[in-house]
Protein backbone atom coordinates (compact mmCIF):
# COMPACT_ATOMS: atom_id res chain seq x y z
CA UNK A 1 0.00 0.00 0.00
CA UNK A 2 1.33 3.36 -0.72
CA UNK A 3 2.12 5.63 1.56
CA UNK A 4 2.70 9.13 -0.13
CA UNK A 5 -0.51 11.15 0.15
CA UNK A 6 -0.53 11.84 -4.04
CA UNK A 7 -0.13 7.69 -4.50
CA UNK A 8 -2.80 7.09 -2.27
CA UNK A 9 -4.93 9.52 -4.14
CA UNK A 10 -3.82 8.02 -7.52
CA UNK A 11 -5.07 4.52 -6.71
CA UNK A 12 -8.18 6.22 -5.71
CA UNK A 13 -8.59 7.31 -8.90
CA UNK A 14 -7.45 4.71 -11.19
CA UNK A 15 -9.72 2.51 -9.26
CA UNK A 16 -12.67 4.66 -10.05
CA UNK A 17 -11.72 5.18 -13.79
CA UNK A 18 -10.75 1.44 -13.85
CA UNK A 19 -14.58 1.09 -12.97
CA UNK A 20 -16.20 3.33 -15.40
CA UNK A 21 -14.04 2.01 -18.31
CA UNK A 22 -15.28 -1.52 -17.49
CA UNK A 23 -19.25 -0.52 -16.86
CA UNK A 24 -18.93 1.74 -20.86
CA UNK A 25 -17.04 -1.89 -22.05
CA UNK A 26 -19.75 -4.08 -20.79
CA UNK A 27 -22.62 -1.29 -22.16
CA UNK A 28 -20.09 -1.44 -25.23
CA UNK A 29 -21.02 -5.62 -25.77
CA UNK A 30 -24.19 -5.49 -24.88
CA UNK A 31 -25.26 -3.21 -27.67
CA UNK A 32 -23.43 -4.91 -30.51
CA UNK A 33 -24.96 -8.45 -28.97
CA UNK A 34 -27.83 -6.52 -29.51
CA UNK A 35 -27.50 -5.51 -33.13
CA UNK A 36 -26.30 -9.20 -34.46
CA UNK A 37 -29.60 -10.58 -32.76
CA UNK A 38 -31.10 -7.97 -34.60
CA UNK A 39 -29.05 -9.12 -37.71
CA UNK A 40 -30.13 -12.77 -37.06
CA UNK A 41 -33.31 -11.98 -37.11
CA UNK A 42 -33.85 -10.95 -40.51
CA UNK A 43 -35.36 -7.52 -39.24
CA UNK A 44 -33.87 -5.04 -41.62
CA UNK A 45 -35.82 -1.90 -39.65
CA UNK A 46 -34.43 -3.35 -36.39
CA UNK A 47 -31.16 -4.17 -37.44
CA UNK A 48 -30.45 -0.15 -38.99
CA UNK A 49 -31.72 1.15 -35.62
CA UNK A 50 -28.87 -0.94 -33.81
CA UNK A 51 -26.31 -0.26 -36.36
CA UNK A 52 -26.76 3.08 -35.55
CA UNK A 53 -26.69 2.28 -31.88
CA UNK A 54 -23.50 -0.07 -32.15
CA UNK A 55 -21.91 2.56 -34.35
CA UNK A 56 -22.37 5.80 -31.94
CA UNK A 57 -21.21 3.10 -29.29
CA UNK A 58 -17.93 2.38 -31.21
CA UNK A 59 -17.32 5.71 -31.73
CA UNK A 60 -18.11 7.04 -27.81
CA UNK A 61 -15.40 4.02 -26.75
CA UNK A 62 -12.41 4.81 -29.40
CA UNK A 63 -13.03 8.52 -27.99
CA UNK A 64 -12.60 7.54 -24.44
CA UNK A 65 -9.45 5.06 -25.62
CA UNK A 66 -11.45 2.32 -24.26
CA UNK A 67 -10.78 0.67 -27.60
CA UNK A 68 -8.41 1.56 -30.43
CA UNK A 69 -9.52 3.88 -33.05
CA UNK A 70 -8.42 1.46 -35.66
CA UNK A 71 -10.47 -1.63 -33.94
CA UNK A 72 -13.39 0.69 -33.82
CA UNK A 73 -13.04 1.36 -37.59
CA UNK A 74 -12.66 -2.13 -37.74
CA UNK A 75 -15.53 -3.03 -36.29
CA UNK A 76 -18.07 -0.12 -37.66
CA UNK A 77 -16.64 -1.97 -40.70
CA UNK A 78 -17.79 -5.59 -39.77
CA UNK A 79 -21.40 -4.12 -38.67
CA UNK A 80 -21.41 -2.55 -42.20
CA UNK A 81 -20.74 -5.20 -43.94
CA UNK A 82 -23.25 -7.33 -41.80
CA UNK A 83 -26.23 -4.88 -42.43
CA UNK A 84 -25.34 -5.05 -46.09
CA UNK A 85 -25.73 -8.69 -46.50
CA UNK A 86 -29.10 -8.19 -45.05
CA UNK A 87 -30.13 -6.59 -48.51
Amino acid sequence: MANIKSAKKRILVIRKKTLENKIANSKLKTTIKKFYAAVESGDKAAAAEAYKAAVKKVDQAAARGIIHKNAAAHKKSQFTVALNKMA
